[in-house]
């Protein structure tokens, strides 16, 4: 049961960083993990995207 958790979580965690760093993308990020997550490309994608730089939106 805990391989099982730890593999999710493994498998989530683009958007485990994407959500912690409050990443614009955050939902983007979730979808490609959830649905092209399991090709080893899809998940390497979620994850550059996780770890990019953060669009500022400036209060004007």
């Amino acid at each position: 049961m805990e391989i099982l958790f730890a593999l999710v979580l493994l498998h989530f965690l683009p958007t485990i960083i994407a959500l912690a760093r409050s990443h614009h993308n955050g939902f983007a990020i979730f979808l490609t993990t959830l649905l092209l997550g399991w090709t080893v490309i899809g998940w390497i994608i979620a994850l550059i995207c996780s770890v990019t730089a953060i669009e500022r939106r400036s209060v004007a």
